[in-house]
């Protein structure tokens, strides 16, 4: 989705990313505009992904990059056996109890990039068969891959959503907006 995404202050780098994390974090809040639990809930296709549950999904992952970052313990951490809960509402949840969840973390995700001494401060990735033994990454990387985790789960929101009604994500984006597209 090709959106213009402004730096907070030109050369500010800081900014500047977490500037294009929010912008897809926005695309996939967009995704939920105007549906109703059910629809949220709906898995249009054979696949596994609703709006719902991506929202999820990218929420407790942004949490779990933030610990890693911090290097704390993961209070929302996933076992192999609770992965699929993670795409998906479970028992009493809510989008807007999923939504309020965000926002948290986005708080404090902000709050602890923006305190950083410099984004080249690295922090080691756990062990795991996808990550390299002993390797270490950057507050800079996180942001980057940040970007690019939330925007491959933008994307396959804008299928969904398409999918269930039709609208595209630039109609979402004007109607967030308030633009009815008439003069």
């Amino acid at each position: 989705m090709v959106t213009h995404v402004p730096s907070e202050t030109p050369g500010d780098e800081r900014g500047m990313l977490l500037s294009f994390v929010e912008a897809q974090r926005g695309a996939l809040r967009r995704s939920l505009l105007g549906l109703t639990a059910e629809q949220a809930a709906s898995r249009p296709s054979v696949s596994e992904l609703s709006l719902s549950g991506l929202v999820k999904h990218v929420a407790e992952a942004e949490l779990n990059w933030l610990r890693l970052a911090q290097q704390q313990p993961n209070e929302a951490a996933r076992t192999q056996e609770t992965w699929g809960d993670s795409f998906r509402l479970v028992g009493d949840e809510t989008v807007e109890d999923v939504l309020k969840f965000w926002d948290g973390v986005v708080a404090e995700l902000e709050e602890f990039i923006r305190t950083v001494p410099d984004l080249g401060d690295t922090f080691p990735l756990p062990p795991a068969p996808w990550f390299p033994e002993g390797e270490r990454v950057s507050m800079r990387w996180v942001l980057a891959h940040l970007v690019e985790e939330h925007a491959r789960h933008a994307g396959h929101a804008d299928i969904i959503r398409e999918s269930l009604d039709g609208r595209t994500a630039f109609e979402l984006i004007a109607e967030e907006k308030g633009y009815s597209g008439q003069s």
